[in-house]
């Protein structure tokens, strides 16, 4: 018997009809009438749809009605399904993927079209980036991805060609191990999170270039201002409005993209909709969370359940047990959870700025909820948060400082005086053990990077051989993106010797939190001391940080690097990395 108050979902208050439309809608595609089931994605229980499994795949990339807000609008499917299905291989087999270009002619969306598998290890010409890998694939035309599965774990796919990720074309992938797992679990279910705009994604990007801080409405106020007063002294207070009024920037701004524009989805479905994961009380359920998102970070929660992560971006970490963890775009977390004592749990996710979340649910039978928690207060950055160590200056008033000074970070001669540049950190920290702006000391246990440790020591062993710094710069007002204020256009490829072992330091100028993937190789980061710690494909840049990773480049040929936040790779925080012989 349940312990907390439930309620039957078709037993909710009166809800507006842009609302009714919306739960309707909540699976997303709609074709007349009639309306697509919405993904379950369990790999361990009965009578779940949309799972392709084996080695041979036919995929089709295009155009469907989909309506997740009451409006329709053209989103781009796979197989006609938004999100696209799970696809699940087995490490240790040769897939076969003949995927096709089915956009018409005249599509908003392009017409080139990709499929790139985020995190797989294979050759260059299968990675799936058009201009980089392989031409794209064009109208009318079908590419035949071919590659051995060498990985095992949760991964996600996605397009790489213009907005078209944004728009629909990304999908869970799930590779079954070779050996048992160090752990044991009686359901398995993939919760792909994900953000959706009514928008023509373009004209989202237009507007982002026009005016940045279009969802930026929650700026600091009056009574803010004498609420620091209150708390801070005048003093203090003029000091921290001076310096933000210096750089131009407000400490509110925390994503560009938010829940004012965005519909955010669970496994393609919105809180009406109500994704629900079947469990029996006393099993041991897994959860693998794939941020499939453009722009959102998420921080996620089941109040009333301990989460218990044993996996990151595919690979075995030392169980960790926590009550939240943030989700940067493109990585992945796999948890275990023992619901019981109750009939149903919420699954709750909130972006970071706290403008929106999305909602599903564990529960012993279909219809039933639980409460849904409100959200979080909202977060508000601070000059430490942005590495400046309480030094109140931009970086146009630190022109004159002694950059190599003890304590200082040291800045590549490209981001002086460089009109794409507004912000350098001067006194950057790796962060590894902050859970996050939003997320300290919130009365939970949040994970921090410093918990997750790989099962296995550094796989490679060897001491890199040299070392490569790289700065995360932009230009807020001008929504300009770059690594060492180039943009990808302007920069030359960072070419890697075949074989080698590299240590690549990230350093985020910036105000903005970046998820950053390099292709075709593993990252393995360190610690503070240059330890590995953990293997990942995605590591995640806070405002002010500094971190390092391992890269062994033992793929030939020419990978992608950039941020994961889409609008910002398609800003210019791109590079080409070259891995030659």
């Amino acid at each position: 018997m349940s312990n907390v108050p439930w309620q039957r979902a078709d037993a909710l208050p009166h809800m507006s009809r842009r609302r009714f439309v919306q739960g309707l809608a909540a699976g997303g595609a709609v074709a007349a009438l009639g309306l697509w089931p919405k993904p379950g994605w369990a790999l361990k229980s009965p009578g779940q749809p949309q799972v392709l499994a084996g080695t041979e795949f036919d995929l089709s990339i295009g155009e469907v009605a989909a309506n997740f807000t009451g409006r329709v609008r053209t989103g781009i499917a796979v197989n006609g399904s938004i999100p696209a299905p799970l696809l699940r291989w087995r490490e240790g087999t040769t897939v076969n993927l003949r995927v096709r270009n089915a956009l018409p002619p005249g599509s908003i969306h392009g017409r080139q079209a990709s499929i790139h598998w985020h995190g797989i290890l294979l050759p260059a010409n299968m990675d799936g980036v058009p201009g980089l890998s392989f031409d794209g694939i064009q109208p009318g035309e079908a590419y035949h991805y071919r590659f051995d599965v060498r990985q095992a774990g949760t991964y996600w796919y996605h397009g790489h060609s213009g907005f078209q990720e944004q728009a629909g074309l990304y999908g869970p992938l799930v590779i079954d191990p070779l050996e048992p797992e160090p752990f044991a679990c009686d359901r398995d279910y993939v919760v792909l999170l994900s953000d959706w705009t009514d928008l023509d994604p373009a004209d989202l990007f237009d507007r982002l270039k026009k005016r940045s801080d279009y969802d930026n409405l929650s700026k600091r106020t009056v009574g803010d201002f004498l609420r620091d007063v209150r708390e801070d002294g005048l003093a203090a207070t003029l000091r921290d409005r001076k310096a933000w009024g210096a750089m131009r920037m407000t400490p509110t701004d925390l994503s560009d993209v938010n829940g004012n524009t965005y519909t955010y989805l669970m496994n393609g479905t919105t809180s009406l909709g109500n994704w629900t994961g079947l469990f029996r009380s006393g099993e041991k359920v897994r959860l693998r969370f794939i941020n499939g998102s453009a722009m959102t970070h998420f921080d996620v929660r089941i109040p009333g359940l301990k989460m218990t992560v044993v996996a990151a971006d595919g690979q075995y970490v030392h169980p960790v047990t926590v009550d939240e963890f943030r989700i940067a775009t493109a990585e992945t977390f796999d948890v275990i959870v023992e619901p019981t004592g109750q009939d149903a749990f919420t699954i709750f996710a909130q972006d970071l700025g706290r403008t929106g979340h999305v909602s599903g649910t564990l529960a012993v039978r279909e219809g039933l909820r639980a409460p849904v928690p409100a959200p979080d207060p909202r977060p508000i950055l601070t000059m430490a948060d942005m590495g400046h160590g309480g030094m109140e200056h931009s970086m146009h008033g630190m022109a004159g400082m002694d950059h190599g000074a003890a304590g200082m970070q040291q800045h590549p001669a490209s981001e002086t005086g460089n009109p794409l540049v507004d912000m350098q950190t001067m006194t950057p920290e790796p962060k590894l053990d902050d859970p996050g702006i939003g997320l300290r000391d919130n009365g939970r246990r949040v994970l921090r990077y410093a918990d997750l440790k790989s099962t296995f020591a550094d796989p490679d062993g060897r001491e890199p051989g040299r070392t490569v710094e790289l700065h995360l710069t932009g230009h807020m007002e001008r929504f300009a993106w770059s690594f060492d204020g180039l943009r990808f256009a302007d920069a030359a490829p960072l070419r890697l010797n075949y074989g080698e072992r590299l240590r690549i330091v990230l350093v985020n100028d910036t105000m903005m939190s970046h998820p950053i993937h390099l292709h075709g190789m593993w990252s393995d980061l360190e610690d503070e001391a240059g330890r590995f710690m953990v293997r990942k494909h995605t590591v995640d840049m806070p405002p002010g940080s500094k971190r390092s990773y391992r890269v062994r480049a033992d793929a030939l040929g020419r990978w992608a690097y950039h941020c994961h936040l889409l609008y910002h790779m398609e800003a210019g925080m791109f590079r080409e990395v070259q891995v030659v012989e």
